[in-house]
Formats: C-alpha cells, structure tokens, sequence
C-alpha cells in the first residue's frame, strides 16, 4: 500500500513537501528567472551611472557656481557623500554673475540635448513613463549620457532641477539598452526599463524600498501599481543602492533630529499641513505646465528656449536676493536648494516662515521655468524643497500658536515634502517611503501616512507627469499585449 504522504492528485504536485518544493522549482517560469537576473544586471550599471551622473553634478555645481559666481549652497545635506575634487579657492561672492552663468548652461544644455536627443529635455521621469506606455520600453542608448552631460550643466549652473529625473531616465535608457543587447521580448524589455527607473532613485536618494515601489506606483496617476514591474525593480534596486553604496557610504540624505509622534491631537494640526500641501501642488503643477506651454508656443528655436529659461531663473534668484536684504538663503531657489531644507531641519535661527514661503514660491517658479523651457532636470528635487519649506513656514507658525500640539517645526518639514509630492505627482505609497528613507524619520510614519493620503485624496486632476494613464486597462502597452 503506497505511502498517502507521497501520493499524487490528478494533475497536481507530489504531497511530500520536498518534491513539491522541488516541483515548483521546476515549473517556475524562465521568463521570470531570467527577468531576475537580468534585474541584477540592470542594478548594478544603474547604480554605477547613479555614481557618475552624482560626481558630474557635484564638480558642476562646484566649478560654475562655486568656482564662478562665489556662491556655495551651505550647508548641504547632512548626509551627502563628499567629492574631494576639484578643490577650488573661494573668492567674494559676485551677485551679477547668476545672471550669465545659468544662461551659458542652458545654451550648451540646449544645444547638447537638441542636436542629439530631443527626448531628454525636459525631467525626464515623463519620458520614461511614456516609453513604458508607448514604446514598449525603447530607450535609445545615447540618451542615458545626453541626459547626464546635460543636467549637470543645467543644475550645475544654477538651474533649479533634482537628479530622480535624469537618474529615472538614465537608469531605464540603461534597462532598455541591456534589453535590446540580450534580444529580450518587447514585454520584458519594458518591465526592464521600469526596473531601471526603479533602480536609478533607490541609488541616487538612498532610498531602495521606495525606488522598487516608485516605479510601479509612478506609471499610474489612480492609486494602482504595476505588478509586473515591482519584483525585477526591488532586486534592481537592492543592487543599484549596495553599488552606489560602496562609493559614497549608506547614511540617509538628511541629517534630522529625533522626531517622534507621541500625540493623537497631533493629527489635527497635520490634516491642515494636508490641506495646504494639496493646494500649493495644485499651484506647482499648473504653473508648471502653464511655463511649458508658453515655452513650446514660443517662435524661438527649441535649443535656445533653455537659455532663456535659465536666465529668468537666474533674475528671480538675483531678485529675492536683493529682496531679502542680501540673503544668500534666499538663492536656495536655483539649483538644488537642498542647503534651505537642511538648515530647517537644523531648527537653526535664519529659517523664518517668512524666509521658508518665499523659497516654496520662488522654488515654483524658477524650476517651472528651467524645465518648462525644455532644460533638463528632475522635478523630485525641487519638489522636495517646495513642499518642505512651505511646510517648515507652516510649522513655525503652527508652533507659535500651539506650542503644545507642535512641538518640533522640523516634522512639517519632512512631511511637508511627502504630502507635497504625493499630491503633486500622485504617488503617495511611494512617497511617504522616500521620505522616510531620505530623513530616515521612521518615527513619524504614522503621520506620514496620514499627510501623504489626504494630500493625495484632496489634490485635483493635474499631475507632474502627463504621460500617466489611468490603470493598466487604459494603458496602451497592455491593451497591445491582451
């Protein structure tokens, strides 16, 4: 009489659970498998482009602003790996030179992008979604180096711009390029590229769960993921963060103190952060798009609409400055502007509400008019500083009239950055990761949560990326593939 525990059903695996173990083994798809491993691939050359294109903006940055103008965003974030070269000699700040020295970026950024590859104006996030969409996942391989070269022209010269763009768009030209050498499928060459998008913000804000669920998240502007896209864009991003790792260390990109959630009542003060986050995205993404619109009808040539982009971006920097009675704070709206949120999550003396507004309004318009204008740059980044200065104003006011309730200023700031950006770019899963991960603020996830979804749920129907379809049933790759 044969053993029940080694019996089979009719069409079903061995009971014993080694045999089946090894059954499933054995029927595992190889698509799947080899979509793995080449996930392993795409993480690691993503995470070495995420440390080129991170040099290439650093010496940028150091050469024209520092080197040029005098100016050096001070301080940066605290957990901001150090690029010891070049090492230049610093000089008296020279206020005029803002004006001159975006405008020769966005010439040379223009010219490199227009000549070579159209397709990398712009943030670049957009581009990615739309080739995932639309193309099946084809990225040119010439683009992953137009894009690098560019932005760190355009950023490095004091364009207002963040690195998630390009590196988005880096790391799926990558995926795509890796698909195309191997002969993959038109369907796995696109959930590579997504991988690669993946891959790129896990590396380039330390943030490896929030990239794996970036890239599935991002592709939809209703709350849905792709499934298809977050296993191969965690094992990506898993490799591309130990890979850059190796190079610049692992400590989060935001030195914050401690900051815990201990109060219920502070939910009530948070649901007004929510509140205002939803609308001043709602004034993000429509001046956004509203410059890039008035760019695009514009007569001039497109490789030289960057030029002028730059150099009114370079006006309202120079502006404010005097504006503010010479503070250099306020030039926190060109280029990265990273050095105002650390100095509000410092709690130091200078960052006054009034300070933090007009950085989040200037922040809209000088990045509206650098990449509306076709420079190229991230929309992550500026994002960051807009959401978290507007939110930092908001908790210095908040923690004047109830000291009690809100203790600590520096929480609005982190969860002002998650709660605009969910609301901006509809992605509030992911975002409340990469927040968490970036400040390494694990404390005030329950918050974060809170914020991030009520942003969300409030925000209007406008996105930073137009190229976001509904769901997968209004997606055109898969209606192409049902």
């Amino acid at each position: 009489m044969s053993d029940p525990t080694t019996r089979r059903g009719p069409a079903g695996p061995p009971k014993s659970w080694i045999p089946e173990f090894l059954f499933i083994t054995r029927k595992r798809q190889r698509r799947q498998i080899r979509l793995m491993l080449l996930s392993l691939l795409v993480g690691a050359a993503t995470g070495l482009g995420a440390v080129a294109f991170y040099v290439a903006t650093v010496v940028a940055v150091r050469v024209a602003l520092g080197g040029g103008a005098g100016y050096w965003p001070e301080p940066g974030p605290g957990g901001e790996p150090h690029v010891p070269w070049p090492a230049l000699p610093r000089h008296d700040f020279h206020p005029w030179l803002l004006l001159v020295i975006p405008t020769v970026g966005g010439i040379l950024s223009g010219l490199l992008v227009f000549l070579f590859a159209p397709e990398a104006e712009g943030h670049g996030t957009d581009a990615a979604i739309k080739a995932y969409h639309e193309k099946d996942g084809l990225i040119r391989p010439r683009v992953p180096l137009i894009k690098t070269i560019a932005s760190a022209l355009t950023i490095g010269s004091g364009g207002s711009g963040g690195r998630e763009g390009p590196i988005a768009q880096i790391g799926a030209g990558i995926g795509s390029t890796l698909a195309n050498l191997l002969r993959v499928a038109p369907a796995e060459r696109r959930v590579l590229m997504a991988a690669g998008v993946g891959a790129g913000v896990a590396a380039i804000f330390r943030a490896p769960l929030a990239g794996a669920l970036f890239a599935a998240e991002v592709l939809y502007w209703s709350p849905e993921f792709e499934s298809e896209v977050i296993i191969p864009a965690g094992i990506a991003s898993v490799i591309s963060y130990c890979t850059f790792g190796m190079f610049f260390g692992w400590a989060p990109l935001f030195s914050t103190p401690d900051l815990r959630f201990t109060n219920p009542l502070e939910l009530g003060p948070y649901l007004l952060l929510a509140l205002a986050m939803a609308a001043l995205a709602g004034v993000y993404t429509r001046t956004f798009y509203g410059m890039t619109d008035v760019f695009r009808r514009m007569r001039w040539p497109q490789a030289l609409r960057p030029a002028l982009g730059a150099f009114l971006t370079g006006a309202i920097g120079l502006g404010l400055y005097y504006l503010t009675g010479k503070r250099q704070e306020a030039l926190s709206v060109l280029s990265f502007g990273y050095d105002s949120l650390q100095r509000s999550l410092n709690g130091q003396a200078e960052a006054t509400a009034g300070i933090l507004a007009i950085i989040a309004l200037g922040k809209i318009l000088t990045t509206s008019l650098t990449i509306g204008s076709g420079g190229s740059g991230g929309v992550f980044g500026p994002s960051m500083v807009i959401g978290g200065c507007g939110g930092g104003a908001l908790g210095l006011v908040f923690h004047r009239w109830w000291p009690t309730l809100v203790p600590e200023p520096a929480s609005y700031v982190i969860l002002g950055m998650g709660g605009f950006f969910a609301a901006a770019a509809k992605t509030p899963f992911s975002t409340l990761v990469i927040v968490s991960e970036m400040t390494g603020s694990y404390h005030l996830l329950l918050p974060a949560i809170w914020v991030c979804v009520i942003s969300f749920m409030l925000s209007d129907e406008h996105s930073l990326f137009r190229s976001q379809v509904e769901n997968r049933a209004a997606s055109p790759a898969h209606r192409r593939s049902a």
